[in-house]
């Protein structure tokens, strides 16, 4: 029998892409604003760093019951009702005068980020059928590439002629075109009726909330002293609670049966490892280019132009290989193209200017076009129709928790093997990181040198461990995952599912960091922020 398409899905996949990219362009554009807007407001370290981990800690604690309300009342609602949310809030925020009220509004347009994230990708799965899937997955992730390499270009020429409130003014227009978009085009979808899960919800946002804190906290606090001991605690107890009560309950909010197909399973944790390697990718590289290589923020946004351009490519060329080749084969040879662009990285000293970071941004590219959008689509293959939302929301939950570990982990690597790299005699801000070390000098040649190399010195070291955790992940893809193809593999995918979700019957029947706040100003006026957000 020949399978209806929707009509419109094509027209569809341009709202997906519009409401994805409000999400990438603002979280990136605000590390721009950030020196603007604390001088602005009189914000003080501690305030932006609850600026910027405010709108984080929501999303991802958020993430699976938001995913789980579209599957109860309607993707589309929820998608439009977060929209409508992130739009007020970003509208709220232009007339925000103290650090307070943008932190309220950060936390608002979080909420409303997470509503609007596992909505798209479910509507994505639901609207294309599997043949076609793996082209609107590439598109969809081809735009939020571009958001990611050109909102701090965005963000920095709307600074330069406006203000730091117009970063989250431009919102508005665009949630506004997305909203009247999908209530024109877009159908409404919802998997069939179920009991609610309070509790789960509940532990599931409590146990994601402190896990992301305790990973952001790991730099200034350390993994297992003080406070952060009790907020593992609390992350461990909630989600291990949250993982039993969902095994047992008759209702659960989330299907964890899913863990039990090869190819779910394998393309999350593989994701969630490649999301650890690139997490000191823009922290790294942006404080290479501004402070070694004296870039404006502007240039240092157009140097990421290969990555950019690269992965549009990859993402072109994926989208007709899969359906050849299969998914675990273009997982397998993105992943290795993508460590050996970290390991181009970890060659690069003060005085190999552009040229090598230029041909590894572009290997990272087409590595990430090629495996990324395969991945997904592996995985995103195996949830059942009536569990879009949901099976979406865990798969962007798992990233998440691995973009922030990563970014945890390696800008504590970062700065603890650059204070090491630093003269035993250099004072604590010169030793605290490279800005503070260029603002420390005060024109010594020799002090500025020193600082260059400590920090190409601990830069090859972290893109080191990013290559060991992009291997990792390859080795994973390769042991765990099925070779499917888009259509061809549907068969053979939608039976290890339904093995699954048998196994899981009974309890079934019913129914897109961080380390411490702004370094240093260098060269320009340029302030590094230590994440990379792509809620």
């Amino acid at each position: 029998m020949e399978t209806v398409r929707n009509p419109r899905r094509w027209w569809i996949l341009v709202v997906l892409c519009l409401s994805t990219l409000v999400l990438v362009v603002d979280s990136m554009a605000l590390t721009v604003a950030v020196p603007s807007m604390t001088e602005d407001i009189g914000a003080s370290a501690q305030d932006i760093q609850w600026i910027l981990d405010s709108y984080i800690l929501v999303f991802a604690g958020l993430l699976l019951t938001s995913g789980s309300l579209g599957d109860r009342f309607g993707r589309r609602k929820v998608m439009i009702i977060g929209l409508l949310l992130f739009g007020l809030a970003s509208l709220a925020a232009t007339f925000s005068n103290d650090p307070g009220e943008v932190i309220a509004v950060r936390i608002a347009m979080g909420v409303g980020g997470a509503l609007i994230m596992p909505s798209t990708l479910s509507i994505l799965i639901t609207v294309f059928e599997e043949d076609e899937r793996s082209k609107a997955m590439a598109a969809w992730g081809s735009v939020s590439m571009l958001g990611l390499v050109g909102s701090p270009i965005l963000g920095g020429v709307l600074i330069d002629h406006f203000s730091w409130q117009s970063i989250f003014l431009i919102n508005v227009p665009v949630v506004v075109l997305a909203v009247i978009a999908a209530l024109t085009l877009m159908p409404e979808s919802k998997g069939p009726w179920q009991k609610p899960d309070p509790l789960g919800a509940v532990l599931s946002a409590i146990g994601m909330t402190a896990l992301i804190w305790w990973i952001i906290e790991i730099p200034q606090h350390g993994a297992f002293e003080g406070r952060g001991v009790i907020t593992l605690v609390v992350a461990v107890a909630a989600l291990a609670g949250f993982v039993i009560w969902e095994n047992v309950t008759a209702s659960p909010m989330v299907p964890l049966v899913l863990f039990k197909n090869r190819n779910f399973s394998g393309g999350s944790l593989s994701l969630t490892l490649v999301q650890i390697g690139n997490g000191g990718l823009l922290l790294v590289l942006t404080q290479y280019l501004q402070f070694v290589l004296g870039y404006s923020p502007v240039k240092a946004g157009l140097a990421f132009m290969p990555l950019a351009v690269a992965a549009l490519i990859g993402n072109a060329a994926g989208a007709g290989l899969a359906a050849k080749l299969g998914y675990r084969v273009l997982v397998l040879a993105g992943l290795l193209t993508m460590a050996a662009s970290f390991g181009l990285l970890t060659t690069v000293d003060a005085s190999s200017g552009f040229t090598v970071p230029a041909v590894a941004l572009g290997l990272l590219g087409l590595g990430a076009g090629l495996a990324m959008p395969a991945a997904v689509g592996a995985l995103m293959g195996t949830i059942p129709a009536d569990k879009a939302g949901v099976g979406s929301a865990l798969n962007d939950t798992i990233q998440q928790a691995g973009t922030a570990l990563g970014i945890a982990i390696l800008g504590s690597l970062l700065s603890s093997r650059f204070a090491a790299e630093m003269p035993a005699d250099a004072s604590e801000q010169a030793k605290g990181s490279i800005g503070g070390a260029l603002a420390a000098a005060q024109g010594d040649a020799g002090l500025m040198h020193t600082a260059r190399e400590a920090f190409t010195t601990s830069m090859s070291a972290t893109f080191t461990i990013s290559a060991i955790g992009v291997l990792a992940a390859a080795a994973l893809a390769a042991v765990v995952m099925r070779n499917t193809k888009p259509g061809a593999g549907a068969e053979g995918v939608a039976a290890e599912s339904a093995e699954g979700v048998a196994a899981g019957a009974e309890s079934a029947a019913a129914e897109g960091v961080v380390a411490d706040g702004p370094e240093a100003d260098g060269p320009e006026g340029a302030t590094i922020d230590k994440r990379e957000l792509v809620g």
